[in-house]
């Protein structure tokens, strides 16, 4: 069993568990997602537009529009999600379940200025399984707080190759990243953070 590096509010962190030939070769892998399912610009409910980019691999992919935050089964193109790369689920099996596998791989990619909110991860129907999120390229500022609103929050750069698992009483806590050292990291020849957030649906 791999133990976490530290606990930050009941959320493990796995520092530097990709070292630096794995997480380019996740690089490529995920070149090939987006080649199949491009990158589009999220809007909220009210219509403000998102600073990240995303696109999901999966049997279902996470979609943020006028219409709301959902999980559907086809990329707002229509075309149908790509398959989440082996190394990913690889990954997924170690520290999670080897027998039930992840229904959607949310990809967020951070551009320079790129920033989320604080929020809750409550999309899904079952909440009893962990979500585990992979940062790759830039470090990311990853801010959390408690399962209610307000209060006092605790912050962690997390740098590329680490991995997070929000899991039991933390599976609902507020969190988002404030900000990325854009150019930290040599991964993403452009500079910028990919953000991969594996989850149940239910």
């Amino acid at each position: 069993m791999i133990q976490p590096s530290m606990t930050l509010r009941g959320i493990d962190i796995f520092q530097e568990l990709l070292d630096a030939q794995a997480q380019a070769a996740l690089v490529d892998d995920l070149r090939e997602v987006i080649c199949a399912a491009p990158f589009f610009a999220p809007v909220t409910a009210r219509g403000k537009a998102m600073s990240v980019r995303m696109t999901s691999a999966g049997r279902l992919g996470w979609v943020s529009d006028r219409a709301g935050y959902r999980y559907q089964e086809r990329h707002p193109d229509g075309i149908a999600w790509p398959a989440i790369p082996a190394a990913v689920l690889g990954l997924w099996g170690k520290l999670v379940s080897e027998t039930r596998g992840p229904d959607c791989c949310l990809i967020n990619f951070y551009g320079e200025g790129a920033r989320m909110g604080l929020h809750q991860d409550r999309d899904e129907v079952d909440f009893s399984w962990p979500v585990l999120s992979l940062s790759l390229g830039d470090e990311g500022l990853f801010r959390v707080g408690g399962v209610e609103k307000g209060g006092s929050t605790s912050s962690v750069w997390l740098k590329s190759g680490d991995v997070l698992r929000m899991g039991g009483d933390a599976r609902l806590a507020y969190h988002g990243v404030d900000r990325i050292r854009f150019g930290s990291s040599r991964l993403l020849p452009r500079g910028g953070r990919i953000n991969l957030t594996l989850r149940v649906v239910g």
